[in-house]
């Protein structure tokens, strides 16, 4: 405690703050340790996964069911992406204003994808991050020979 008053009110409160959103944020410390290499990992290939997949009943299917909500995620982006420009561009023929409505729905179409995917696929039951570092940790362990 008597180093916590040596610090200045604003060391405090900067403390708590980082401290507070670091709590919120904690599911980025599963992948630091990949990220943050030396030597990056290398690319995987469609095959590598289907690999992964194939060979942990636990968490394979889990990862499958995660690559798929991407999908809906993606169709959901090009969805609302176009039709928010195009709606944009019906009424108001403004190049910046259809530009920026399709960036919008586009990260719009992704989260609404998303949430379609969540509850048609279940992936609320499941534990997608989870399944996701192991692969990471499988990949690691398969380029580093270890597997």
């Amino acid at each position: 405690m008597v180093e916590d008053s040596s610090k200045s009110f604003l060391k405090r409160h900067w403390q708590g703050y980082k401290d507070f959103w670091g709590e919120r944020f904690s599911f980025l410390e599963n992948y630091s340790r990949f990220i943050k290499r030396d030597k990056p990992l290398p690319s995987w290939s469609e095959a590598d996964v289907e690999e992964f997949i194939s060979s942990d009943p636990l968490h394979g299917p889990t990862l499958k069911m995660a690559r798929e909500a991407a999908k809906f995620g993606a169709v959901g982006g090009l969805i609302g992406a176009v039709s928010t420009a195009g709606v944009t561009w019906k009424y108001s023929r403004s190049l910046h204003g259809t530009a920026l409505s399709f960036g919008a729905g586009a990260v719009f179409g992704w989260t609404f994808g998303q949430e379609v995917a969540n509850h048609w696929l279940q992936l609320y039951r499941m534990d997608t991050m989870a399944s996701q570092v192991k692969f990471m940790e499988w990949w690691q362990n398969k380029v580093e020979g270890q597997s």
